[in-house]
């Protein structure tokens, strides 16, 4: 059963997880505006003053199929479902970073301003022992996605109320003309919201964050 937790409460469990011996797996989820990395970055200044040095992000946005592949295979309207992603890709560097074999790994990060992936972006070190997984899709139970929640040592759901989202998402296009911004709530950014609420697999945590 998926417990409340506060940010005070978690920060203090994944500090005791950063300082021992072996490296563990934490997945922030959440719908898109439920502010994700928000929420790993204040996890992140905690965590540098209880366990200094110990604590990495890995950013499943990184994962997000460029924009070129998009195009090719006419997804580029859906960018940010689910299956504009490369979660083989995001499996297997999982996969790699749990063997924990004294080397860095070097992995990818999205760049906002540009809206692409870039490859080599940020290094994980040997001597990190808790990584904060964050993205929209980590408990997602479907095919593919469902291969990510058994390499996770702690579930976190941010709990956001859907008006509070969807007013979060109108304002992250405010820039946009009228028509493209209710394109891109009602025929993206919504649908993808709803996915992540009706299909996800239950957390061990939900942390409110409205």
């Amino acid at each position: 059963m998926t417990k409340t937790t506060t940010i005070e409460a978690l920060s203090e469990r994944l500090s005791t997880m950063a300082r021992g011996p072996r490296r563990c797996f934490a997945a922030l989820t959440g719908p898109p505006g439920a502010g994700k990395s928000h929420v790993a970055d204040e996890l992140m200044t905690r965590l540098a003053v209880t366990a200094p040095g110990a604590t990495a992000i890995l950013p499943m946005d990184g994962y997000h199929f460029d924009d070129m592949l998009l195009n090719a295979r006419g997804d580029r309207p859906r960018k940010g479902a689910p299956h504009t992603f490369d979660v083989d890709g995001f499996h297997a560097m999982l996969t790699r970073l749990a063997a924990d074999d004294g080397r860095d790994v070097v992995v990818p990060v999205f760049d906002r301003s540009l809206e692409i992936a870039r490859a080599g972006a940020r290094v994980i070190e040997a001597k990190t022992r808790l990584i904060l997984a964050e993205g929209n899709y980590l408990l997602l139970d479907r095919p593919g996605w469902d291969r990510l929640a058994p390499l996770f040592d702690l579930t976190v759901m941010i709990d956001v109320p859907e008006p509070v989202l969807r007013d979060r998402l109108e304002r992250r296009w405010a820039s946009f003309a009228p028509a493209e911004r209710t394109r891109k709530l009602e025929e993206n950014d919504l649908p993808n919201m709803r996915e992540v609420l009706q299909s996800s697999r239950y957390a061990d945590l939900r942390l409110f964050n409205g």
